[in-house]
């Protein structure tokens, strides 16, 4: 019988996780798999948690909150037999969203059930891995403006980025890809694992999870008009073919800049030195998906996107209690 450990943070996202642990045992335990279920209670609780699950041979870990807490629990499975199941409760949820994985608590219980294993790279910035995205420059500003605010959510996202904008000033950078040095002053940097940040906001569209490289989205610095477009971008799945963008792809990237500042790690805030070196791992964590390989996905309209979470949500308000 397969085992598993499901992890639950119960402070990440904005959705009610109470009846998460039900749903969990009442669907695996019918699938033949054991389920046990544990609360993390502090940063780095869940990626102990899962360094020891893995020791003794567990064969999946299961966490139920967002990026930040997949990538703590994630990290600590990398190059193990160990396979990482995702309930998405996060306030993006970017890796779930990109392997395919529903908002919807009993379809993602239900990917997990059906137990089938995929390998997909991971990103590695100075020692740390990314699953979703390392980025540098605006995104950085807003993500660390973001985690200072009391509550969560897209719409709190969106008042963090509009407040940020109005005072962003664009830094220069020098980004070494492949032996070759472009130098650009850059109203951001992503480098990116997956196609989106989270919420269906796709910063590199055409990138895959187990093609061994990482996709890097630069917005240079120009107009109000080309920024705006670039926004528009984002949300329509096509920032890649805005005037301002420049796209590369690579196994090893480095990024100079002129002093230490902020940076964000799956949308973790934190800072980090004038240069950064970044690499590919091909191949190097197990995921449950929807039961087909991890390639790039088609992109769905932004308003496909509202309809598909606004349907979620309203499916686990009335879900019978």
């Amino acid at each position: 019988m397969p085992s598993a450990l499901m992890l639950i943070n119960p402070i990440s996202g904005t959705r009610n996780k109470k009846e998460i642990s039900d749903l969990a045992l009442k669907r695996l335990q019918k699938a033949g798999i054991s389920l046990e279920i544990v609360h993390t209670q502090h940063k780095g609780h869940g990626a102990q948690l899962a360094a020891e699950a893995a020791a003794r041979g567990t064969d999946i870990v299961i966490v139920a909150g967002g990026d930040g807490t997949v990538n703590e629990v994630a990290s600590a499975l990398l190059h193990t037999d160990t396979s990482l199941g995702i309930i998405p409760c996060g306030s993006g949820n970017g890796l779930a969203r990109t392997l395919g994985i529903s908002m919807d608590f009993d379809r993602a219980i239900e990917t997990i059930a059906h137990f089938k294993p995929y390998s997909i790279d991971c990103g590695i910035v100075e020692g740390r891995p990314f699953f979703c995205t390392f980025g540098v420059g605006f995104d950085a500003a807003v993500t660390d403006k973001f985690s200072c605010g009391k509550r969560r959510g897209k719409m709190q996202y969106v008042r963090s980025a509009l407040l940020e904008y109005l005072n962003f000033s664009p830094d220069n950078y020098a980004i070494e890809i492949d032996g070759e040095i472009y130098t650009e002053e850059a109203f951001l940097i992503a480098v990116c694992n997956t196609s989106q940040y989270g919420n269906n906001a796709y910063i590199a569209p055409r990138a895959s999870l187990s093609d061994g490289l990482l996709d890097i989205t630069v917005i240079r610095n120009g107009s109000p008009f080309d920024q705006a477009m670039a926004g528009i971008g984002l949300l329509s799945g096509k920032i890649d073919t805005r005037r301002i963008i420049d796209t590369f792809r690579a196994h090893d990237v480095k990024i100079l800049r002129l002093k230490d500042g902020p940076a964000q790690i799956d949308g973790e805030p934190l800072s980090m030195g004038r240069k950064i070196c970044i690499h590919c791992e091909q191949s190097s964590l197990k995921v449950l998906s929807d039961g087909t390989e991890p390639e790039v996905r088609p992109i769905i309209t932004p308003m496909q996107a509202f309809f598909n979470d606004m349907i979620s949500d309203l499916r686990y308000l009335v879900r019978p209690k």
